[in-house]
């Protein structure tokens, strides 16, 4: 099974509460480890989390640096306990904007990890579905063989998968906000969809259950009548 989560509503959480954004983003990495222990206690295979969007380049400056710090910071303390878990770690997205500090964490992330048996933990930054989609079409040129699982190797390439990842089955977007805001826009084609009102900050394991749950009583079609899937 492969989940993922558009984590949305760290600045609302904070502002609510009279605090700097930032303060939202700190919280919100907590959540982001319970996240991953609730999603590797029920077998998940494949968790996706959406840390920051090319779109998110728009944002203060200041705010910009407090989350490669945060995501920097992560990284650190995180891979450890992902690794004693059997957990792999990949970060998916553009690389060449980020800073050369960050770049060497990731890619130290992902060697510590890389022998891990169980879930994949894909982190997506400076993600933008679009424009990989228009890269992975660039590289693929005018191939008329080319297949939907041709294309999706392409999109692998592009976006730095280290490991084969099959289409969403489940995407979650917190924050109460309804929309795809261009992530995973060719993986999530027959997905499932959870809306949640609760701000990331917020989401605990019992609301992680409780999307799984909803996902566990649905009946996926793919395009077909009921009882052919």
């Amino acid at each position: 099974m492969h989940v993922a989560i558009i984590m949305d509503g760290n600045g609302r959480w904070a502002t609510q509460r009279g605090l700097p954004r930032t303060a939202g983003h700190v919280e919100g990495a907590k959540a982001v480890r319970i996240a991953v222990e609730a999603a590797a206690r029920a077998k998940v295979e494949i968790l996706t989390l959406y840390a920051f969007s090319s779109a998110n380049w728009a944002r203060p400056p200041a705010e910009i640096s407090a989350l490669m710090r945060l995501f920097g910071q992560y990284l650190f303390t995180e891979t450890r306990r992902c690794v004693e878990q059997s957990i792999r770690i990949n970060v998916i997205g553009r690389r060449d904007r980020l800073g050369e500090n960050l770049l060497r964490s990731i890619e130290q992330s992902e060697r510590s990890s890389a022998a891990g048996s169980g879930m994949l933990l894909r982190i997506a930054v400076d993600y933008s579905s679009q424009h990989s989609i228009i890269q992975a079409a660039r590289r693929a040129g005018r191939d008329a063989d080319l297949t939907p699982q041709d294309f999706h190797r392409l999109l692998h390439e592009v976006d730095h998968c280290a490991h084969p990842a099959s289409e969403v089955d489940l995407l979650i977007r917190t924050g109460g906000e309804r929309r795809l805001s261009d992530f995973l826009l060719w993986e999530c084609a027959f997905a499932e969809f959870h809306f949640s009102d609760c701000l990331w900050p917020d989401f605990d394991e019992r609301r992680f259950r409780s999307a799984l749950e909803d996902y566990g009583g649905r009946q996926r079609r793919f395009g077909g009548l009921s009882g052919t899937h």
